[in-house]
């Protein structure tokens, strides 16, 4: 039986120390939302954040298109950073091996053993569950506590 693991801190610290470029599936365009403070955190550190959120597609987040699926982005994604519920990981992993994107991020609270084993069928081994991509950054870049 294959048991999901997160990567060690010094695989997640060369993940967003590699990183330009992070899609954020789920992201909200409500100023309260979770989603949203930690994407306009993580841009003010530099990141191009690129929202992707089917009902909100074409229209703009944080100063960026809003894209309808990550088959839709034009470029290379670094991270998918997802906010969606741990039932619907699975489909984004799905998709995510057919995009050229390199590291797939479900955050804090969200897992999901049958996305981490289509990832790992995939040879996607860049995976991290449960973690807030926020919280690691301040952690590992910032040397601080969240």
């Amino acid at each position: 039986m294959y048991e999901f693991q997160n990567p060690t801190d010094e695989q997640v610290k060369s993940y967003l120390a590699n990183s330009k470029t992070i899609a954020v599936v789920g992201l909200s365009d409500k100023d309260d939302a979770v989603s949203k403070r930690v994407s306009k955190f993580m841009q003010d550190r530099g990141y191009q954040i690129i929202p992707v959120n089917p009902r909100l597609a074409g229209g703009e987040i944080l100063g960026e298109k809003v894209y309808a699926s990550l088959s839709d982005i034009p470029l290379a994604i670094d991270i998918v950073n997802v906010y969606r519920k741990s039932e619907f990981l699975a489909d984004v992993a799905r998709e995510f091996v057919t995009v050229d994107a390199q590291v797939f991020w479900a955050q804090l609270d969200l897992q999901s053993e049958e996305a981490a084993a289509i990832l790992e069928a995939a040879g996607r081994t860049d995976v991290v569950m449960n973690r807030c991509i926020k919280r690691e950054y301040v952690r590992l870049m910032e040397g601080g506590a969240s």
